[in-house]
C-alpha cells in the first residue's frame, strides 16, 4: 500500500513540475484604435484583438528548449490602428520591445525596441491567431499577414536574445524569421514590409543584413556586450565599460561599409541609451572620442550623445 501511495505522489510530482515549465515569451500587448474609433468598428473587435495576439506570443511553443517562468522573455507589443481598410482589414504600425535580464543584477537591457510602419491585416471578431511554418501566406493573404508579422518577431527576437548568450546561438530562428520573409503572404501592393523592392528599411533588410557576413561583426559584438561585458559589470565594471567602448571603432567600420543600413540603425534603437549611461559615467575629457563614434553611427540619437560633452 505504501508502495502505491508513494508511486502516485511521484507521479503527481512528475506532472506538477511539468506544469512548471513555461513558453518562452511573457509578453504584453496593446491595441489602440483612437484614429479608427469612428469608422464603424465595434470596440469588442479590438478587445478580441488584444487577447488573441497575447494567446498567440504567449501560449505557442517557440522553441524546443525548456524554459522556466522566470527565464521567459518580456516583450511589449503596441499596435496603433491608423486605417480601416475594407471588410476587416486594418492597418498602422506596430512597435516591439524586448529586454534581457543581466546576469548579477536587477537590470534588464533592451535587446530590441523597433516601430514597423508596414503593417497590413485582417481579423474578424473571436477569431483565433495561427501560425503555420509550412504554409506562411495561408489561404487569405490579409488574415495571414498578422500572424506571419507576429512570428517573425517572435523569431527575432528569440534570435537576439540567443545571440546575447553564445556566439552566433540565434542562427537557427534568424532562419526561421528568413523562411517568413520568403514565403510571406501577398496581395498586390496592399501588402507592404516583405520585399526588398519595397524600400530598404523593412523587414526583408532586417533579416538579410543579420544572416550577412558583411554585418558579421554586429553580431560578434553582440555577443561580447551582453555576456562578456553586461554579465560582468557587476564584479569588473571598469573592464566590462572598456570591453564595450572597444567594439565601437570595429562598428563603425561595419557602419562605413554599409552606409545606411538599417541592421545598424536597429542595434541603436535598443542600445543608444546604454552607450549614453556608460558613458555619463566616465571623466568628461575622456569621453570625446567616444562620442565622435557614436555621432557617426547613430545619427537620429547625436543630440543624446552631444549632451554628453
Amino acid at each position: 500500500m505504501r508502495k502505491k501511495l508513494f508511486s502516485i505522489l511521484v507521479l503527481l510530482l512528475t506532472a506538477c513540475s511539468g506544469k512548471l515549465s513555461a513558453q518562452e515569451l511573457y509578453c504584453k500587448v496593446r491595441v489602440m484604435y483612437d484614429k479608427i474609433q469612428n469608422q464603424n468598428v465595434d470596440k469588442e473587435l479590438f478587445s478580441n484583438l488584444e487577447r488573441s495576439i497575447t494567446e498567440f506570443m504567449n501560449t505557442r511553443k517557440w522553441t524546443s528548449d525548456e524554459y522556466k517562468p522566470s527565464e521567459r522573455i518580456e516583450c511589449n507589443i503596441l499596435i496603433n490602428l491608423t486605417n480601416k481598410l475594407d471588410g476587416q482589414n486594418f492597418e498602422g504600425t506596430l512597435n516591439i520591445q524586448a529586454t534581457r535580464p543581466v546576469y548579477n543584477s536587477g537590470y534588464n537591457t533592451p535587446i530590441i525596441n523597433f516601430i514597423d510602419r508596414d503593417v497590413q491585416f485582417g481579423f474578424t471578431q473571436f477569431a483565433t491567431i495561427q501560425f503555420d511554418e509550412n504554409r506562411v501566406s495561408g489561404n487569405n493573404a490579409m488574415m495571414a499577414n498578422l500572424p506571419a508579422i507576429l512570428a517573425y518577431y517572435s523569431y527575432l527576437i528569440l534570435g537576439l536574445d540567443y545571440d546575447s548568450f553564445s556566439p552566433k546561438g540565434g542562427s537557427e530562428y534568424f532562419k526561421k524569421a528568413q523562411n517568413i520573409v520568403n514565403n510571406a503572404p501577398e496581395q498586390g501592393k496592399t501588402i507592404r514590409g516583405w520585399k526588398a523592392v519595397e524600400g530598404n528599411r523593412n523587414r526583408f533588410w532586417i533579416t538579410d543584413q543579420i544572416m550577412s557576413p558583411r554585418f558579421e561583426a554586429i553580431r560578434t559584438y553582440w555577443y561580447t556586450m551582453h555576456r562578456e561585458a553586461l554579465d560582468n559589470m557587476y564584479t569588473k565594471p571598469d573592464e566590462s565599460r572598456k570591453l564595450i567602448l572597444k567594439g565601437l571603432s570595429k562598428l563603425n567600420q561595419v557602419n562605413k561599409e554599409n552606409p545606411g543600413s538599417i541592421l545598424m540603425q536597429f542595434f541603436f534603437n535598443a542600445k543608444s541609451d546604454e552607450f549614453a549611461g556608460i558613458l555619463a559615467q566616465m571623466p568628461k575629457p575622456d569621453r570625446a572620442p567616444y562620442i565622435v563614434l557614436l555621432t557617426q553611427m547613430d545619427v537620429p540619437n547625436i543630440q543624446k550623445y552631444n549632451n554628453l560633452k
